[in-house]
């Protein structure tokens, strides 16, 4: 995501020249390109003028340590700026009240019943939380549908209405159901239209005047820019709402609108999705998106992602194997699920310091893993408990079954082998890294 600006950005630093102190003169030209940068990124244009001229009064006059060059000191004073623009520190969602209510509230395409269904897993999963979703949308025939399926998957109830075209109603029976069945939280999923008309901003002030929310959250479609902005800005000025949550934020290689929302309408921008999966959430965290913009990676939110998928007794029983050299085709393969349960390789792999440059002609495919899992699949239960019987022969029957070439299985093998020597070195604490196995980025 992101990945225009943050060229545009690295060029500017660039720019900058000389030693000793920073003036005027010689940050002009890196001002006025960070300026166009971000205005390129479709920011408004008052928060672009406002944030270089509170980044040239920061500068001005500060001397340069002699271990730091003068592009670096705007690097780090430009990301400090660019985190408080957008809020400075994460907000949490405000669960009060029995039940918490939170009201959700968009245009039609913005992705709020999908939101709804991940903000449901999230609460659920992380906060313990028992959660009711209520399908408030009566206008649009496949809403109720889609949230039913939504909440299958994750394993959440949810509360509909048939042939009630009231959604205030639909809102407070959905409450009483609540409070009967012990559920905790309630999520009310509304109507949107194609437009902000004054029919859908009757109805939505309605529902939030009838069901009193502990929190209202606004959601946009960030690849819509800067319309994304003045839309939210509308609705607040309507229904004043708690925060904002920008969703395809992994189609979006501008950002615009996670850099403005904040300036513009003075609410915090509380979550982020950025894929089509129930878990593909993140709570939003400015210092964060700071640092991916300007392309220091984000190792926190990476560490987090991996926690989230680290079974702590089952890193304990791999440790022993590893240590015995007994890692398998079994345990490669419950790795490799493992990393797919964090999310897009492409987006995980960017938050690592440096890599997003790197990977930026890059194409990691979504797939990447199907080749390698369609050969695991063509092993038998020996073969993958065992892979030092694979000998020639097996190799052999091994790329018939799974449809590929004595090659993908021979590279197979050697991705496995190097892997199982890196994992091993890693548990025993000799940490020297092999030669890293290729074969699963390729350039565009």
């Amino acid at each position: 995501m992101f990945e225009n600006l943050t060229d545009k950005l690295e060029r500017s630093f660039k720019i900058l020249k000389g030693e000793g102190r920073i003036t005027e003169i010689n940050i002009a030209e890196t001002l006025k390109e960070i300026r166009r940068a971000l205005i390129d990124a479709d920011v408004n244009y008052r928060v672009a003028k406002s944030f270089t001229d509170e980044v040239k009064q920061k500068t001005l006059g500060q001397n340069v340590l002699t271990a730091v060059k003068p592009g670096q000191m705007m690097t780090k004073i430009v990301r400090d700026e660019l985190a408080q623009l957008m809020g400075g520190t994460a907000t949490d969602i405000r669960l009060e009240g029995t039940p918490a209510v939170v009201l959700i509230a968009g245009l039609q395409g913005s992705g709020k019943t999908t939101f709804s269904g991940k903000l449901a897993a999230l609460l659920k999963s992380k906060k313990g939380r028992q959660v009711l979703l209520v399908a408030g949308d009566v206008y649009r025939p496949a809403a109720i549908d889609q949230l039913k399926v939504l909440g299958q998957q994750v394993g959440v109830e949810v509360y509909t209405e048939e042939g009630n075209r009231n959604p205030v109603e639909i809102a407070l029976n959905a409450i009483r159901y609540a409070r009967e069945k012990s559920y905790n939280t309630v999520i009310v999923d509304t109507a949107g239209r194609l437009a902000v008309d004054e029919a859908m901003m009757e109805e939505i002030t309605a529902i939030k005047a009838a069901v009193k929310p502990s929190e209202t959250l606004f959601v946009v479609d960030s690849m819509t820019g800067q319309d994304a902005v003045n839309t939210a800005k509308e609705f607040n000025d309507r229904l004043d709402f708690d925060g904002v949550v920008l969703t395809k934020l992994d189609g979006d290689t501008r950002g615009g609108a996670a850099i403005s929302i904040r300036s513009v309408v003075d609410k915090p921008l509380k979550f982020i999705s950025s894929g089509e999966k129930m878990d593909a959430l993140q709570v939003f965290h400015p210092e964060r998106m700071a640092d991916r913009i300007l392309g220091m990676g984000d190792v926190v939110s990476l560490v987090e992602r991996a926690q989230e998928q680290f079974d702590e007794e089952e890193a304990r029983k791999l440790k022993k194997k590893l240590v015995k050299n007994q890692f398998n085709f079994n345990d490669f393969i419950a790795q490799i699920q493992q990393i797919k349960k964090m999310g897009n390789l492409k987006d995980l792999a960017s938050m690592i310091p440096g890599m997003g440059k790197i990977l930026k002609n890059v194409d990691i495919p979504d797939d990447v893993f199907k080749q390698t899992e369609a050969i695991i699949s063509s092993m038998t239960p020996a073969e993958r408990e065992h892979p030092e019987i694979i000998n020639a022969r097996r190799r052999e029957r091994i790329a018939k079954g799974s449809g590929t070439t004595m090659a993908d299985v021979n590279r197979l093998m050697k991705q496995f082998d190097d892997t199982r020597k890196m994992m091993k070195m890693v548990a025993g604490g000799n940490m020297k890294m092999p030669k890293m196995p290729g074969g699963m980025m390729r350039r565009r």
